[in-house]
């Protein structure tokens, strides 16, 4: 049995020495990779320090185009919205006006009726009157022999204010009736 004890501490001493030269290597390894990616970290601020500058200038250069074109597709578009809304707004004042002449001549039709009813004489009945009474106005002037009847006279005015009239101003008056009437 000694001999086992003996090959079975030589086997253990063995492994432990295989398993300390493995963590030396495990070890080893992980420093090499932390050393590692520590460069790597290196590097890329490095880069980005020298070509931080380029793309910040590129990404620039990239909006300025891109709003260019936004603005002119947007101009183009404002455009044709105004030109739609100046449109639109041109046919409603079209329609507000014919609905108000519309609305003027249903009024004015109304207000016809009305007064026919009521039996007030319209424009072409005081037309045709006026000329009735200038016709026999001529014939009666033909009858009297050039002289015009008495009650074909204009009717005065009244003055606001009535005042003592002078005989100068009632032969005057006189004068220009009678010129009036022989004019007529």
């Amino acid at each position: 049995m000694a001999k086992l004890k003996k090959t079975a501490n030589k086997k253990s001493a063995g492994a432990a020495k295989d398993s300390k030269a493995q963590a030396e290597r495990l070890g080893k390894s992980i420093t090499e990779s932390a050393q590692q990616i520590w460069l790597a970290g290196m590097g890329a601020f490095n880069r980005a320090q020298a070509e931080g500058s380029k793309l910040f200038e590129s990404l620039v250069r990239d909006g300025l185009s891109l709003e260019q074109t936004a603005r002119k597709f947007t101009g183009a578009r404002a455009d044709f919205v105004r030109d739609a809304v100046e449109g639109k707004v041109g046919q409603a004042r079209e329609r507000a006006v014919d609905t108000w002449d519309k609305l003027e001549k249903v009024f004015e039709e109304r207000v016809q009726r009305a007064l026919v009813k009521l039996g007030v004489p319209g424009r072409d009945d005081l037309n045709a009157l006026t000329a009735r009474v200038e016709r026999l106005t001529e014939e009666l002037r033909k009858a009297n022999g050039g002289a015009a009847p008495k009650a074909a006279k204009a009717p005065r005015k009244v003055a606001a204010k009535k005042a003592p009239a002078k005989r100068a101003t009632a032969k005057k008056a006189t004068s220009k009736r009678a010129s009036k009437s022989s004019d007529e």
